[in-house]
């Protein structure tokens, strides 16, 4: 890979401990490209200041700071960031409001000095009905001349600028305000957290400030607890430092005497401080309805909005722009401006109904994963490629590698198949395919980290192909009383079960980092079970047979394992020769799952034989297989809704992480056969699929749990993480370590 030094992508912005959605916005961002992408691109912030009397501690990471009421700092810090070789791009967030001058013209000095290319986030656009339309239009019109591209958050902001800015459409660019990524949990369970189980909770967070429209809802408490004595409306959020400086608590002390004049000393409570993400975050959790009801029918997006669909909550919103087009009756309700009557119907109608409440959360929580601020890191990197091509000369960060999902869905004897969400389905059983794909992993974990706990989970894994190898014939579905599924088993062809069980087998004898206790047991269970005189016609079942007496020639050199392998490669070979075309160079008439593995196997049993037929035939068919699992550097590999037949249409879509992994895991054995750094960087942009670089642009892998989603969809990503997925995601992690 070539090196080259670090670049920066300056952002523009206010920034904490400045408070100031603006600057929380800032950093979140900042903190997900740095996780991402640091430290061959690192963000830096110019940070805006009140006034020269401002003495803010800001972090590292901002390097200059501008007093936003003065223009000439907007000169001298264009000049100084112009003068840094290193600074790539700046990456501006606007707000007219955080700007000095008339309508924030003062940013208007620092573009017309600035060289470098600069990009725009519009944290609002005000449609002509605003008394400060033309005003902003002007100040706007100017700042669109100086910057590449335009982002908005929603598509009515993106209509506002075009049809009422004059603003060209390739121009502007919509990418949502971002959201923590979070597990699902379910009400009760947050609640417990924090001792609220009494409660019915109804919640608004933010800076305080008039035009939030929190009075309105108190005028609706009365009605609602006439109905849910229970309910308690929280409030959450000091009041907005802007506002304090030149009103004091004037606002919060009415609101708090209305609280008194009604009665609702018991059902609603002012939580008066600066809260941290992760104290929002946790009290969203515990919300029964969320109330968004901002008295702006011009405000573009609320970053609070965002974060309780994005914790699986309904909302209850007034129809500003943000709302309307997120909120839908699936999953909250709009009302009416000023309307604490509409308010509180909304209220009780979501309050009789409490499954009607779950699903309205879970489809917010579904509907919302791509506004992750992974995902949103991800799309403004995108953007920026367009503008700095050179970014795209770049490794994304290897996440780091956990176990959680793991220990999730294990029990003391076996990984479960499936998951919803991330919570184990003990009805879906077990099968040897997952639990011998677990083996694999654990083993590998073991050998790079150690650890007691990988050590259990082998063990586990082990006893469990055991069992599963000493009922009579194939079993791979194993129900959660440890019954064989016969229905399921008699119903499918388990070769290819069978075989990797047989595989995860010789990988742990092969391991001279594993207890030599576990490694004899294996090896016992082994010799058993792979019986060298089986013939064996399924391609996969052949590879994997390949891939296990490979494993074992590494352990000893023994010469029946030399000639089970030398028997399946040939199996392999004659199945190439019967399938192969001039423009079909497979083992099949169909790229189906998997498909890797036949490659692999053949590059590990030429690296043992030097058998120059099979690095031949390896070559010919991986290089096939890449030409039709990418589009340029995005991996796309075949969909697992109708494969990919000889003569027809490739099929995008399911897209699955063990079709991903087997293309890793044959890229990295093709690199390591030939040395090639083209096979590297494929193996790279594959395993990038798990990252962000698939067809939707989004994150397959989930950081907090460990996990990984079950697929990518023609619209979005399965968000379930079972077995396969989450097993397939670690072994393509540690191979590409």
């Amino acid at each position: 890979m070539k090196k080259r030094n670090n670049t920066w992508i300056v952002y523009l912005s206010t920034f904490p401990p400045r408070e100031c959605g603006i600057a929380t916005f800032t950093r979140d961002l900042v903190n997900a490209f740095d996780e991402l992408f640091s430290p061959r691109e690192k963000s830096k912030v110019v940070a805006l200041d009140y006034n020269e009397s401002t003495k803010l501690k800001y972090p590292k990471s901002v390097i200059m700071q501008i007093c936003q009421t003065e223009k000439d700092d907007y000169v001298k810090i264009a000049q100084k960031l112009n003068n840094l070789p290193q600074v790539k791009l700046i990456f501006i967030q606007h707000e007219f409001g955080i700007h000095g001058g008339k309508n924030g013209s003062n940013l208007l000095y620092f573009l017309q000095e600035i060289k470098k290319p600069v990009i725009i986030t519009l944290h609002t656009v005000v449609p002509p009905a605003n008394q400060f339309y033309e005003g902003y239009k002007d100040v706007m019109r100017i700042i669109d001349d100086y910057v590449r591209l335009i982002v908005v958050m929603t598509e009515t902001s993106k209509k506002i600028l075009i049809n009422n800015y004059f603003i060209h459409p390739d121009k502007i660019r919509v990418i949502p305000h971002g959201i923590h990524a979070s597990q699902y949990q379910t009400v009760l369970k947050a609640k417990t957290a924090l001792k609220l189980n009494d409660q019915i909770v109804i919640s608004t967070f933010g800076l305080l400030s008039g035009g939030k429209g929190i009075e309105y809802a108190i005028e609706a408490m009365p009605e609602i607890v006439k109905k849910f004595p229970s309910a308690v409306y929280h409030v959450f959020g000091v009041t907005h430092p802007v506002i304090l400086k030149k009103e004091g608590e004037i606002y919060r002390n009415k609101l708090i005497e209305k609280v008194s004049k009604l009665g609702l000393d018991k059902n609603v409570t002012f939580h008066n401080k600066y809260s941290s993400t992760a104290e929002i975050l946790q009290f969203l959790r515990a919300t029964d309805i969320y109330l968004s009801l901002s008295l702006d029918p011009d405000q573009a997006v609320s970053g609070t909005f965002s974060y309780a669909l994005g914790s699986g909550r309904p909302v209850i919103s007034t129809a500003f722009a943000q709302a309307k087009e997120d909120i839908t009756d699936e999953i909250g309700r709009l009302v009416e401006f000023r309307n604490p009557k509409a308010i509180a119907e909304a209220v009780i109608n979501l309050l009789k109904d409490k499954n009607l409440r779950i699903e309205m959360g879970k489809l917010a929580y579904f509907r919302t994963r791509r506004m992750t601020w992974q995902n949103v890191a991800l799309s403004y990197m995108r953007e920026f490629i367009s503008i700095i091509p050179e970014f795209r000369i770049q490794e994304k960060n290897l996440p780091k590698v956990k176990l959680n999902q793991f220990i999730r869905l294990t029990d003391n004897w076996g990984m479960f198949q499936f998951a919803k969400l991330t919570e184990p389905d003990p009805e879906s059983g077990y099968t040897l395919d997952d639990n011998a794909r677990a083996l694999i992993a654990v083993t590998e974990y073991y050998k790079k980290y150690g650890g007691k706990i990988s050590l259990k989970l082998a063990e586990i894994y082990l006893e469990f192909i055991n069992h599963a190898f000493n009922h009579p014939g194939y079993n791979n579905y194993i129900n959660h009383d440890k019954s064989f599924n016969m229905e399921h088993n008699l119903m499918e062809d388990l070769n290819d079960a069978y075989a990797r069980g047989i595989y995860s087998l010789a990988v742990v004898v092969a391991s001279v980092h594993m207890p030599l206790a576990l490694r004899n047991k294996a090896a016992r269970i082994f010799k058993e079970k792979f019986d060298l005189k089986k013939s064996a016609h399924a391609p996969r079942s052949v590879a994997f047979y390949i891939k296990a007496a490979s494993a074992w020639l590494n352990y000893e050199d023994n010469k029946k394992y030399k000639e089970v392998l030398v028997r399946y490669c040939g199996e392999l070979i004659r199945l190439y020769k019967k399938n192969n075309r001039p423009d079909w160079q497979w083992f099949e008439d169909t790229l189906s799952y998997s498909n890797g593995i036949m490659p692999e196997a053949l590059f590990l049993a030429y690296k043992l034989t030097g058998n120059q037929r099979y690095f031949n035939i390896a070559k010919t068919t991986l290089d096939f297989l890449i030409s039709n699992s990418f589009d340029g550097d995005i991996c796309v590999p075949v969909g697992q809704k109708g494969w990919f037949k000889r003569g027809e249409k490739k099929t995008i879509f399911d897209q699955q992480p063990e079709e991903v992994t087997a293309l890793v895991l044959a890229l990295k054995a093709a690199y390591e056969t030939t040395g090639d750094e083209k096979y590297k960087q494929l193996m790279c942009n594959a395993f990038n699929w798990f990252l962000g670089n698939n067809v939707l642009g989004q994150v397959v892998y989930d950081h907090i749990s460990g996990g990984c989603y079950d697929g990518v969809g023609e619209k979005e990503i399965n968000l379930n993480q079972g077995a396969e997925s989450t097993i397939s995601y670690l072994i393509a992690r540690l191979a590409i370590d």
